[in-house]
């Protein structure tokens, strides 16, 4: 095998040899049958007949004498030399598809392409980025409102905002991404002044268990932020649960009950009176914190222009949050 300059063997120098390696077609189509479970999800995701793609994975068992798939009529299974091999096939598609998306987007210098957890997205950011683009007119840019992260390995997005509570456990950062805290905000409990002038006092968190409590798609965040107040003897909560943080602040806007927001997310129905934050500058409702965390491909941390967007919103945030500090309180 030849050597560099440096006298060490470099891996790869020769390529494989023509019996090494079978048809490409082949392998793609038994990668698509290994990952989707069956020939005829494969054919539709590669645009195929059902025949041609069946006729792909014949070709390759036959050319390695192996069987790879077995056929039942519930649909078709790998067998266990097909599993092992898939997981290689797997790897080696992954990787020339993440390495061909690497050198497609090196050349994509105008595009930014946004990540947001909804409520932020809605309520902050699309009122916000009007500022970004006037002073930035070369950006071609998208934002996408999403309950999930992208897949930033396939390039599915530049950035990505999510909100995390300081007093819950953090998800653990792949090492292909770098994150930052652009805001710490509180996370208040909010309610219409219609909702509370015919409600009982609440003078503690504990008076809350008594009201009518909008969840976001499970109790448990409801459940987490009593808890961080001390209170977990509480039973099982109840009240209507509506998928997401916009859709709760949207209904205790409505006077349906009491939601838990954020003061970035919360801060026009804050100002406007829409909403009124429960609680007393006290030790009876100490504030606990949430993190606007942004995140991005490390390799990609520096570019131009995910790095223009990232200063610009540190920006944007730090001078508005002196101004929620002081926002109506019952």
């Amino acid at each position: 095998m030849p050597k560099s300059d440096t006298g060490k063997t470099k891996a790869g120098a020769n390529p494989p040899t023509r019996q090494s390696l079978p048809p490409f077609e082949a392998v793609r189509a038994f990668d698509a049958v290994g990952r989707l479970g069956g020939i005829r999800r494969a054919a539709q995701w590669l645009d195929r007949d059902h025949a041609v793609v069946s006729r792909h994975v014949r070709t390759l068992e036959s050319w390695l004498g192996v069987q790879l798939v077995e056929r039942k009529p519930s649909g078709a299974l790998l067998t266990d030399e097909g599993a092992r091999y898939h997981a290689i096939v797997a790897q080696a598609m992954d990787s020339i598809a993440y390495g061909t998306l690497d050198l497609l987007n090196r050349g994509q210098h105008k595009g930014l392409k946004i990540f947001c957890a909804p409520g932020f997205a809605l309520h902050w950011l699309s009122g916000h980025l009007d500022a970004f683009e006037a002073k930035n007119t070369d950006i071609d840019l998208l934002l996408r409102p999403s309950e999930h992260s992208p897949d930033f390995a396939a390039h599915e997005a530049d950035v990505d905002i999510r909100f995390n509570a300081t007093y819950e456990e953090q998800p653990e950062m792949p090492a292909l991404i770098r994150s930052q805290t652009v805001a710490r905000v509180p996370i208040i409990a909010v309610a219409s002044p219609e909702y509370l002038a015919k409600s009982e006092p609440i003078e503690a968190p504990a008076d809350l268990l008594a009201h009518h409590l909008l969840h976001e798609d499970d109790f448990d965040t409801w459940a987490n932020w009593l808890g961080a107040y001390g209170l977990e003897d509480f039973g099982e909560l109840s009240g209507p649960r509506l998928s997401q943080g916009h859709l709760t602040q949207e209904a205790a806007r409505r006077g349906r009950g009491i939601a838990l927001a954020n003061r970035l997310a919360a801060a026009q129905d804050l100002r406007s009176g829409r909403l009124v934050e429960i609680g007393r500058e006290s030790e009876t409702f100490p504030y606990l914190l949430g993190e606007y965390v942004l995140q991005m491909r490390r390799d990609r941390w520096n570019d131009r222009i995910p790095r223009r967007f990232r200063q610009w919103l540190i920006r944007a945030i730090e001078r508005e949050l002196p101004a929620l500090q002081n926002g109506p309180r019952t």
